[in-house]
């Protein structure tokens, strides 16, 4: 039957659908080394702003603190600005999945030795250690009683990894 729940059911999974097409399809360019990087000078605190600000109703929602914690004065990156909030955008989603309420997301940025920095930190109870090996594997779930509904296509931390690497 056509009713309201039911369209409303079909919807979701049309979404779900296409955002894993989605990711299969991105996660397949940048195998085949076919994915356009636009590098460019960047400052990863104007991207981690631009994230914190996305993800603030949702981290409102779930009484989590997002907080940008970079020291002043960093340098400059070369990188696509896109695909690192993107990157860094993965890495808050799944921080978000674990952190509990009253909890906090740290973006933290850091030079050393000529080297930018940029971690995701969180008060989630982190990764077990038998886990550690595979998070970056394609479809890996951690917690297997989670859903694909809940948790996502199992391909965020696989795409992050790769558009770091390229």
């Amino acid at each position: 039957e056509p009713t309201p729940e039911n369209i409303a059911i079909t919807h979701q999974e049309s979404l779900l659908l296409a955002r894993l097409a989605n990711d299969l399809r991105e996660r397949a360019l940048i195998e085949a080394g076919q994915l356009q990087l636009d590098l460019e000078p960047i400052d990863l605190e104007v991207i981690a702003k631009l994230v914190e600000e996305a993800f603030r109703p949702r981290a409102r929602e779930k009484e989590v603190s997002v907080i940008l914690d970079f020291v002043p004065g960093l340098p400059e990156v070369s990188a696509d600005a896109q695909r690192m909030r993107q990157v860094i955008a993965i890495l808050v989603n799944n921080a978000l999945r674990y952190t509990p309420p009253g909890g906090e997301i740290r973006l933290v940025g850091r030079a050393r030795h000529g080297e930018m920095t940029m971690r995701v930190e969180d008060t989630g109870a982190g990764i077990p250690p038998i886990d550690l090996p595979h998070i970056f594997d394609r479809f890996y779930r951690g917690d297997k009683s989670r859903s694909r509904h809940a948790g996502g296509s199992g391909l965020g931390l696989a795409i992050a990894k790769q558009l770091v690497e390229a």
